[in-house]
């Protein structure tokens, strides 16, 4: 046998085209893929181990021998599943359990904002629920009320006023709705402006920029309805002009960075900033410690060419000479939602029409909540594909998606029609 495993460890959308990407390398031998879903068990192996399963992810990479790890989401990482790879002598890309509190606790991003002197909002943080409502009562205007811990995208409230900014804190303090990652809030201003993702790969010093793009985090068009986990994204967004990456890469990322060596916890793995940009200048909203997703389907399937080097470069703690190349100039895609999602999404509904797009031209289905039962494909989860399409426009990019879309049915499906409505027609 010649080349490389490599494990990815996740189950959605976004590990579906991280593995995608992988095999294509022609170092790779194999992609395992733990848990995985029934779109990447056409693409790779899949093992039935839990993404936060720790010591069970070490045991699968070292029976396997694997020369890499890619985690994808954020739970693992946040309690510490490098640290065991690594102390184990496994090459893992992501951060260490320490660093990944960047996005474990929004009260200690927002501490590492303070100290880089990062532009972001005014903050307080409570552990009372009293002093969280005396403070929303006293402030009187829209607020954001965030869940300090990890609640898989669902613990950000925009509160349009106090009513709103009261219930939040209610349901999440009092009710715990999100269990103990709502014991503690952050309580920030309301800023306005286009939102934009920027994602860095870093090795503990240096960093690799990669492009940006932009989400579509509620559920219906023109951004009506509950906040999701994403609803699409595009790439790349025209509202992040030059100077307003430079500024992103000057005034966020290295200060962030190099306060993270300064304490001793460097950051090596996929940095993702969230990005308000508020008259002409970047605010950050939050950090991810991974991939977003549905950013990374648009950016796996912009990418030109191998990107197994810079996984490995930042596992390995050196990124010198390690640089993106992108092949396609735009990348649009389209989340299909399972009926009920964001609050209770039903499964089990059998999904029709995927072979009818497996050879259209410019476009993969990620999926996301999907299972394989009596040789069909269902649903098994909230968001179930997203189908995603490179084009030389994003106009090309998002015909191509959309008619792929609507070859796609299973009962119930939700979608959005506009996606990449803030530069269609423009590229």
């Amino acid at each position: 046998m010649t080349g490389k495993k490599v494990l990815v460890v996740g189950s959605g959308a976004r590990e579906h085209a991280l593995a995608w990407k992988l095999a294509q390398s022609p170092s790779v031998h194999e992609v395992i893929v733990a848990p995985g879903n029934a779109g990447i068990a056409g693409i790779a192996r899949c093992v039935a181990t839990a993404a936060d399963d720790v010591r069970g992810i070490v045991a699968l990479a070292r029976g396997e021998q694997v020369s890499l790890v890619v985690v994808g989401p954020e739970a693992p990482l946040v309690v510490g599943l490098v640290d065991a790879l690594n102390e184990a002598g496994i090459a893992a890309f992501g951060p260490s359990r320490e660093a990944a509190r960047l996005e474990g606790s929004k009260a200690f991003a927002k501490e590492i904002m303070r100290e880089a002197n990062v532009p972001t909002a005014g903050f307080a943080v409570f552990d009372d629920a009293d002093a969280a409502e005396a403070y929303v009562r006293e402030a009187n205007r829209p607020l954001v009320v965030k869940a300090d811990g990890l609640c898989a995208g669902k613990g950000v409230v925009v509160a349009k006023d106090t009513d709103e900014a009261l219930e939040a804190v209610r349901v999440m303090m009092r009710e715990r709705i999100h269990g103990e990652a709502g014991a503690r809030v952050v309580i920030e201003e309301c800023l306005l402006g286009p939102e934009v993702s920027y994602h860095v790969v870093c090795d503990g010093t240096r960093y690799v920029p990669l492009a940006a793009a932009q989400d579509h985090k509620r559920l219906r068009d023109g951004d009506q309805g509950p906040n999701t986990g994403g609803m699409g994204a595009y790439s790349p967004p025209p509202v992040v002009t030059a100077t307003i990456e430079r500024a992103i890469l000057s005034r966020v990322v290295e200060p962030v960075l190099a306060t993270m060596t300064a304490r001793g916890t460097p950051f090596r793995g996929a940095l993702f900033v969230g990005i308000m940009i508020v008259d002409g200048a970047p605010a950050v909203l939050e950090f991810n410690v991974r991939f977003g997703d549905p950013e990374t389907e648009v950016l796996m399937a912009r990418w030109k060419g191998d990107v197994l080097p810079l996984f490995e470069a930042s596992a390995r703690g050196d990124l010198t000479g390690v640089m993106p190349s992108w092949e396609a100039p735009h990348a649009l895609a389209v989340v299909l939602a399972a009926e009920g999602y964001p609050t209770a999404p039903t499964k089990g509904a059998r999904i029709h029409g995927l072979d009818a797009i497996e050879d259209a031209p410019g476009v993969v289905a990620f999926h996301a909540g999907t299972r394989e039962r009596g040789g069909a494909i269902e649903v098994a989860g909230g968001r179930v594909l997203a189908i995603t399409a490179v084009g030389s426009s994003l106009d090309e990019a998002a015909s191509r998606a959309y008619a792929a879309c609507d070859r796609v049915h299973f009962e119930g499906m939700q979608l959005r029609r506009d996606i990449g409505w803030q530069a269609r027609g423009s590229s």
